[in-house]
């Protein structure tokens, strides 16, 4: 129906009011100061530390490092080295990670300093010791050629100290039973000996001086006992001196000579007590764990 007026549109748009909640400014509380991340290097060495040291404070820490070791300690250290080394068959058959945790074993010895800022004790060090363990290059060419040659046989290995009543040196003798298969006797049938002079440098370096190799104390196996002079038949006077001279025998080659200079070389000794020698080849870059054994006759 049309109106007399003008038309009328649509009333005008408007906005409601927002809600007075929403139109107040929002209110910030105050926080704590963000801490800054801690940086890659502190992070790396928290990974590396025991979780019981990280939550150590500085205190316990400083009054820990200046405990004294008990002697439990220091069995507890050695022990360790020796199940170390035990299935390594004198380090011939030493894997690359056994070795580096023997390493680690032997510094843990070292740092025990039995001795450390003395002169060495050369009665303590006077004696025999029994190889159990070396990465020296030269010993460890035996064990090598005994696993390459099926006859050959590579028995105990002494290092002899002579120093007792000595404060400058002495002499020390490098001992290696051996033996050859159905010839002699099994394990030490012969001996190998390297006597060399030692002269005290420092606290814990010997300069070693080789003079003589020698082979002796030859002892055959019953088997070539019996080829020689059978046990049914009377002995002879021939075959009895073949068996004094093969017991007697001792070939020696001198390495020293008023023409020519022996041989020589600088032996670190870090750890001695009463049952545990350690000892490094300086230059030679091997090291060696000895204890002590019975004297040799």
């Amino acid at each position: 129906m049309r109106g007399s007026g003008t038309d009328q549109g649509p009333p005008p748009f408007r906005p409601q009011r927002k809600m007075a909640l929403a139109a107040a400014p929002l209110r910030r509380f105050p926080t704590a100061p963000r801490r800054p991340p801690p940086s890659p290097v502190s992070q790396r060495y928290a990974r590396l530390r025991p979780p019981h040291s990280r939550r150590r404070s500085p205190l316990l820490l400083a009054a820990a490092a200046a405990a004294p070791l008990t002697a439990a300690d220091t069995e507890g250290r050695k022990h360790e080295l020796l199940r170390a080394v035990q299935e390594t068959l004198r380090g011939s058959a030493a894997s690359s990670d056994q070795r580096a945790a023997i390493e680690e074993a032997i510094v843990c010895v070292e740092e025990l300093g039995a001795g450390e800022g003395a002169p060495l004790d050369l009665a303590a060090l006077d004696g025999t010791w029994r190889l159990c363990y070396t990465s020296a290059s030269d010993v460890l060419m035996l064990f090598e050629a005994a696993e390459k040659l099926p006859l050959l046989q590579v028995g105990q290995i002494y290092q002899k100290f002579e120093c007792k009543d000595r404060s400058d040196g002495g002499v020390i003798r490098n001992v290696v039973r051996w033996s050859i298969q159905n010839l002699l006797e099994e394990q030490e049938g012969a001996t190998l000996m390297v006597s060399a002079k030692f002269d005290v440098l420092s606290k814990r370096n010997i300069f070693l001086q080789f003079e003589e190799v020698a082979v002796e104390n030859i002892k055959i196996s019953e088997q070539l006992q019996a080829q020689i002079a059978p046990a049914i038949l009377p002995r002879s006077f021939l075959s009895l001196q073949i068996l004094q001279f093969l017991r007697t025998f001792r070939a020696q080659v001198p390495l020293s000579g008023p023409e020519r200079r022996s041989p020589g070389g600088l032996y670190y000794l870090s750890y001695l007590d009463r049952d545990m020698l350690l000892g490094r080849s300086v230059g030679g870059g091997g090291v060696f764990v000895f204890t002590r054994a019975q004297p040799l006759l």
